[in-house]
């Protein structure tokens, strides 16, 4: 079982963006503080008709976030 939900967060032109590694969700937002918000609520959408441990995830998961910066940045 799954402890944690691991997102990747990259810069875009516009909008950060944020999917997660082993599970079909994907956000975006203007801010990071606004992404951040956006992932919880993802998560929570993703899972709101199934139970998280159908999927391999442990109830009391929690969320993993990585920021890829530009090699010339």
């Amino acid at each position: 079982m799954k402890t944690i939900i691991q997102f990747t967060i990259q810069k875009g032109e516009k909008y950060y963006t944020a999917h997660a590694s082993d599970f079909p969700i994907f956000t975006q937002a203007e801010t990071l503080d606004e992404l951040i918000k956006n992932i919880g609520e993802a998560v929570e959408l993703h899972f709101s008709n199934e139970n998280p441990e159908e999927s391999g995830l442990m109830k009391n998961h929690s969320l993993l976030v990585n920021f890829e910066i530009p090699k010339y940045a």
